[in-house]
């Protein structure tokens, strides 16, 4: 008997060893598949309106840039390039590859030895690439409205009402109060595409409330029109580039780029945050090529479950069926 309990107890050992062995080399197999054979993603801002939209998943092909560099116009996946990443390498080769850095999507302009300058024509601005004017078909064609998703008045009533309750003086210093509020107000709100020929109520990308859509004071929408010049005053971030390459956060830049440079835009050019204001994009950050749409839901949460469960009827008038299982270009 007690040599039957030991074995018993020897085998339970060995069951537990070899399960836990089966499932690390698990996760060491979708690791690998995930890291350079496929990947999927969420996009979770308008940069690429109206190619892309705010809560689609895409599967993107990592396999293809192990053997080749990306080429002009294809969209791409990559690294946030202005994350503060380690100088030790393997402690940046574990943010870039395990956790760290969020996934950016953008369009490829420019490859290495380009010489890309954007400028003004017409009021209007435009990129030529090693002196040929690009015609780009993909840039969004609607104007961008800014709209809630709930009441501004109200979530700002409530912002001030938390500030009271944690026993902040609110009136003593009202210029700063304001800014806070309007701050935390801000996550609440998104310029989004707009189709002016269709009500709030049936806008073919996003939901959007009518009531909630920010207006000026004869009651007009705020709109950013397809094509409108990014100028000085509306400066994005930026860093310096190296001596002959100008590029300012606007639609006017010059830029011949290095050996391992990408020049990569937002076909949502009013509403992209992209090498107009960080510069040259690293070959090193680039690590997939978007392919196909999976699925399309006017959503922001990162797992849909929690959407459906907690508006399990109104989830379902925000799915876009007519962008299911499509190719992406």
């Amino acid at each position: 008997m007690f040599f039957g309990k030991n074995k018993t107890a020897i085998q339970r050992k060995k069951t537990f060893f070899s399960s836990t062995i089966e499932f690390v080399l698990l996760l060491f197999l979708v690791f690998f598949i995930r890291t350079f054979f496929f990947g999927l993603y969420q996009v979770p801002t308008g940069s690429m309106e109206t190619t892309m939209l705010v809560g689609e998943r895409f599967f993107a092909d990592k396999l293809s840039f192990v053997f080749r560099n990306p080429v002009r116009g294809e969209i791409i996946a990559f690294n946030d390039p202005v994350f503060p990443y380690a100088k030790t390498p393997a402690r940046r080769l574990f943010q870039e590859y395990v956790w760290g850095p969020s996934n950016w999507t953008k369009r490829v302009i420019g490859v290495p030895g380009d010489h890309v300058r954007g400028m003004l024509e017409e009021g209007k601005p435009v990129i030529y690439r090693n002196g040929e004017k690009l015609n780009e078909p993909y840039i969004n064609q609607y104007p961008l409205v800014h709209a809630w998703s709930q009441d501004p008045e109200l979530l700002k009533e409530k912002e001030r009402k938390s500030l009271i309750d944690q026993g902040y003086d609110i009136f003593s210093r009202p210029e700063y109060v304001g800014a806070y509020i309007n701050q935390q107000v801000a996550r609440f709100g998104n310029w989004r595409s707009y189709d002016p020929t269709c009500p709030f109520d049936a806008q073919p990308f996003y939901k959007m409330n009518g009531d909630f859509v920010e207006r000026d004071e004869l009651g007009e929408l705020k709109v950013r029109k397809p094509y409108e010049t990014i100028g000085t005053e509306n400066a994005l971030p930026y860093k310096k580039g190296v001596p002959g390459r100008i590029w300012t956060g606007t639609d006017e830049f010059d830029v011949v780029l290095q050996a391992d440079e990408y020049w990569c835009m937002g076909d949502n050019r009013r509403g992209s945050w992209d090498c107009r204001g960080f510069g040259p994009l690293k070959r090193r950050l680039i690590h997939g090529r978007i392919l196909f749409r999976i699925i399309s839901i006017d959503s922001t949460d990162s797992w849909l479950i929690f959407d459906l469960l907690s508006h399990p009827i109104e989830f379902w008038s925000r799915i876009r069926w007519s962008r299911f299982l499509q190719r992406v270009l």
